[in-house]
């Protein structure tokens, strides 16, 4: 049987794009290929295409993205993120969210607040460092998105991005082990509800 190639799959990439909404993730790359009947090689060459007519987007260690690439991410943060070490990702937080969320507790309305406790709730939680890390993210991307930035979202999604590489993952499991998951539940989950009553005070 003749191996497929880039022009034989694209009618059937574009119509699994048909069935997904603008920013969904599309399958991984083997599922893709397996479904297609291509190699990995042809349904990148495909997916390039796609990428350049502005159909997909895709974002290194997330994946394939339905519609065109959000303006607040950057195309070349690899370059950043490979000369990132733990420490600097640390700092860059450090400086740069206590901002974000001034920012967000100026603009927070009362729906704003209720969120962000629910996004506590769920860091209280938390039963592993899988958890953990989950919560916090999700937690700050929403004091982002609060802010309404697009430009600080991208940075908060950029240092999020970050977190995924194998030397940040072995210092979050070094510092998790030292602290534990209860440590989270309270102390650092205290801290986000703090946030959140400057953001309900605002808010009043």
């Amino acid at each position: 049987m003749p191996r497929r190639s880039a022009t034989d799959i694209e009618p059937g990439l574009r119509r699994l794009l048909e069935d997904l909404a603008p920013g969904e993730r599309l399958p991984a790359e083997r599922n893709l290929a397996e479904r297609l009947g291509c190699s990995r090689q042809t349904l990148r060459s495909c997916l390039a295409t796609l990428e350049k007519d502005g159909e997909i987007w895709r974002h290194i260690g997330q994946g394939t993205f339905c519609g065109s690439r959000p303006r607040h991410l950057p195309v070349r943060d690899t370059l950043l993120i490979e000369g990132a070490t733990p420490p600097d990702i640390m700092q860059a937080r450090m400086l740069l969210e206590p901002m974000v969320a001034a920012e967000a507790a100026r603009l927070a309305d009362a729906s704003d607040v209720a969120l962000l406790r629910e996004k506590v709730g769920a860091g209280r939680r938390a039963r592993d460092r899988a958890d953990c890390e989950q919560a916090d993210d999700v937690f700050h991307s929403a004091l982002a998105q609060i802010s309404g930035n697009p430009i600080l979202i991208g940075f908060l999604n950029y240092l999020s991005s970050v977190r995924r590489r194998v030397a940040w993952q072995r210092e979050w499991e070094r510092t998790y082990r030292r602290i534990g998951t209860q440590a989270f539940q309270t102390l650092h989950s205290d801290q986000h509800e703090r946030v959140c009553c400057i953001n309900a005070v605002s808010a009043a």
